[in-house]
């Protein structure tokens, strides 16, 4: 792992996130925990295909070629929920904060699932994004009614009291697609679940095809071509399709100034994964920031 500066960013409520700066170059933000999960919760992660040291490891695949700025965002959210704050406009805010804290005026953005949905937001909202990438979520025709279907049912039964059996809201702690969702309780809180109804709510509507005239920096977007993850009829009877809507859209997207990649045969889980996901972002960010 490369050697690295840490300083803190304040966030839209005044809570603060930890920042790691690793190598030098064109900025790049990654929205990643740089610490590796270890012990007995690592060992259930890679029996989910999932691994423990994602955020390192994209970290470590990037460092020598860009200055990476990476932040736990999704972690710090879980830990100090923003139930009634966690709006689009609230996550561009805290995007930027990092991106102040680290001095970086210019930067490219990454950022999978719902946390790629945040660069889009941010794109809309700034001058200063260098290159987007969007990972397991469309920048066109995503997947917004579904996801507060799911985010609502979820606030429900967190509502109604925790169990003992659940998987975690995080893409990165959890191989979502594996779990048969008719049958997993929350664990989560009432205010971690609600933060996620806030977000979804608030972009209900959001026209993301009228978006696309705001976003002029180069952008990628990449999915898995499995990526469909159904929901049972208490998660609200939903499929969040990914992966068949970039390749619906894909001369669409292009036409909208988009490169799009499509991993053949990934499902959500495995196409976050640094083993696919570094091949994806190295060559293309290296084209799209010109070194």
């Amino acid at each position: 792992m490369t050697e690295a500066t840490t300083v803190e960013a304040t966030l839209h409520d005044g809570e603060t996130i930890a920042v790691e700066i690793h190598g030098t170059g064109s900025t790049v933000l990654l929205p990643v925990d740089p610490r590796p999960v270890e012990g007995a919760q690592a060992e259930e992660m890679r029996r989910w295909g999932v691994d423990p040291a994602l955020g390192r490891n994209l970290i470590d695949g990037l460092g020598d070629r860009f200055r990476v700025v990476a932040f736990g965002y999704e972690g710090h959210v879980m830990a100090v929920p923003k139930p009634d704050t966690l709006t689009p406009a609230n996550v561009a805010a805290d995007l930027l904060a990092v991106a102040d804290a680290a001095g970086a005026d210019r930067f490219a953005y990454y950022g999978y699932s719902w946390l790629a949905l945040g660069g889009l937001q941010l794109a809309i909202r700034t001058d200063r994004l260098s290159a987007l990438v969007m990972g397991g979520f469309p920048p066109i025709g995503g997947p917004y009614a579904e996801m507060l279907r799911v985010t609502t049912a979820a606030h429900e039964m967190s509502v109604r009291g925790p169990a003992a059996s659940t998987p975690r809201h995080s893409d990165q702690q959890t191989a979502a697609d594996d779990y048969d969702w008719s049958t997993v309780e929350v664990a989560a809180t009432e205010a971690q679940t609600r933060q996620f109804v806030t977000l979804y709510q608030a972009l209900q509507g959001f026209d993301d095809r009228a978006a696309q005239a705001g976003t002029g920096c180069p952008r990628l977007c990449f999915a898995g071509s499995a990526d469909e993850i159904p929901y049972g009829e208490r998660w609200g009877g939903v499929t969040v399709s990914i992966g068949s809507e970039v390749v619906k859209r894909r001369a669409e997207l292009e036409a909208a100034g988009w490169d799009v990649r499509v991993l053949d045969g990934l499902d959500h889980t495995q196409a976050m994964q640094p083993a696919n996901a570094l091949p994806v972002l190295r060559p293309w960010l290296t084209a799209a920031l010109g070194l």
